[in-house]
C-alpha cells in the first residue's frame, strides 16, 4: 500500500506530461525521422525521457525527503537529460557525450560521495579498489549510460529492460531498510506511462520515443542506485549482483563494441548488428524479439535476486556469470550456424 501512491502519482504526471509535451516538440522539430537504420513511419517526437524525468522529479518531491545528495541527482540528470535534448535535436559529437557523462560522474563522486570502494570478493578475496575507486566509478557510469542508450533501438526494449532492473533495485534496497527504494519506484510508474504511448498499449495514444535523453536519463539512474545499493554503509547487494541486474544492457553493449573495434570502426559507430536486430534478421517480428529479450533480462536479473538472498558465493556468481556472457557472445558470432541447427531439430 505504501507504494501505491507515488506510483500513481508518477504515472499521471507523466502521463500529462507527454499529452503537453509533444505538440509543442513537434513544432519545435524534437522528433525523429526515418533512415536506413530507422525504419519506422512519420516523424515521432522524442519526449519520452523528458517525461519520464518530469513524473518523477515531481513525485518525489513529496514522496521522497529533501536532501543534499537527492537534489545533486537530479541537477545531474537534468545536466544529461538536456545534453540527451540537444543530442536527438541535434546528433553531438561522441567527445562531447562522453565529456558530459564524465561531468555527471564527478558530480556523483565529489558532490554526492558515492563511489565503488570494492568489486567484492569475485575471485574469491576482496578485491579493493582504494584510490582506483573514482576511476573505476566514472568507467562504470559511462558505461550503464551507453549500454541502455545502445539497446534503444526497438519500440519498448530500453523501457521493458529498465523496468525490470528497477524493479530489482527497488526490491533490494527496500529489502535493506534503505529510503532510496523510493526512486526507482516512481520511475516504474513513469516508465510505464510512457511505454503505454511507445508500444500502443492498450489503444493508440500516439507514439513518442525515448530518445537519447531518456536513454541516458535511464542509465545514469541505474548506475547511481547500483553505486549507492553496494555503498558499505547501505549493503543492499553485493557487486558481482550489479552485473546481473543490467545484464542484457551490458552483455550488448560489449559484445558490439568488441565487433566494432575487431572491424577498425569506431567503438561507437551505430549499426544493426544488436541483438534485437538479429531476432528481426532471424525472422521474428518485433513484439516477439521484445518479449523475448524481456524474458532473458527478467530471467538474470530474477537470479541475481535469489544468489543475493541466499548469499550465494560471489565467486560462484561471478564464475556463472562470466559464462553466461561468454556463450552469449559465442551464440551471436556463430548466431546463423545456431538458427540452422534449431531449425532443423524442431
Amino acid at each position: 500500500m505504501d507504494y501505491l501512491i507515488p506510483l500513481a502519482s508518477s504515472f499521471f504526471i507523466s502521463f500529462i506530461a507527454v499529452k503537453i509535451i509533444r505538440p509543442i516538440a513537434v513544432r519545435a522539430g524534437l522528433v525523429d525521422l526515418p533512415n536506413e537504420r530507422k525504419l519506422h513511419s512519420g516523424a515521432i517526437p522524442l519526449i519520452g525521457g523528458v517525461c519520464i524525468y518530469i513524473g518523477v522529479l515531481m513525485a518525489s518531491m513529496f514522496f521522497i525527503e529533501d536532501s543534499q545528495t537527492i537534489n545533486i541527482y537530479f541537477v545531474s540528470a537534468a545536466m544529461l537529460l538536456f545534453l540527451g535534448v540537444l543530442d536527438d535535436k541535434y546528433d553531438l559529437s561522441v567527445r562531447l557525450r562522453l565529456a558530459s557523462q564524465v561531468i555527471v560522474a564527478s558530480m556523483m563522486i565529489f558532490g554526492a560521495g558515492y563511489y565503488l570502494h570494492s568489486l567484492g570478493a569475485i575471485l574469491g578475496f576482496e578485491l579493493y579498489l582504494g584510490v582506483f575507486g573514482t576511476l573505476v566509478t566514472v568507467i562504470a557510469v559511462i558505461g550503464a549510460i551507453n549500454a541502455f542508450n545502445m539497446v534503444d533501438g526497438i519500440d519498448g526494449l530500453a523501457g521493458m529492460l529498465s523496468l525490470i532492473t528497477f524493479a530489482a533495485l527497488a526490491y533490494l534496497l527496500s529489502r535493506a531498510n534503505n529510503d532510496w527504494y523510493l526512486l526507482p519506484v516512481l520511475f516504474i510508474a513513469s516508465i510505464v506511462a510512457y511505454l503505454m504511448f511507445n508500444l500502443s498499449w492498450p489503444r493508440n495514444l500516439g507514439k513518442i520515443f525515448m530518445g537519447d535523453a531518456g536513454s541516458m536519463l535511464i542509465g545514469l539512474t541505474v548506475v547511481w542506485l547500483l553505486v549507492i545499493g553496494t555503498d558499505p554503509n547501505v549493503q543492499a547487494f553485493r557487486p558481482v549482483t550489479a552485473l546481473y541486474l543490467i545484464a542484457i544492457p551490458l552483455m550488448d553493449m560489449t559484445s558490439i563494441m568488441y565487433r566494432r573495434i575487431r572491424k577498425g570502426v569506431s567503438p561507437f559507430h551505430p549499426d544493426r548488428n544488436h541483438l534485437h536486430h538479429i531476432f528481426e534478421r532471424a525472422g521474428f517480428s518485433r513484439r516477439q524479439t521484445l518479449a523475448i529479450i524481456s524474458i532473458m533480462g527478467i530471467v538474470l536479473a530474477t537470479i541475481g535476486c535469489i544468489s543475493e538472498i541466499y548469499n550465494v558465493s560471489e565467486w560462484i556468481m561471478f564464475a556463472i556469470f562470466i559464462l553466461i556472457f561468454l556463450s552469449y557472445s559465442w551464440i551471436l558470432n556463430h548466431i546463423w550456424q545456431v538458427l540452422s541447427w534449431f531449425r532443423k531439430s524442431y
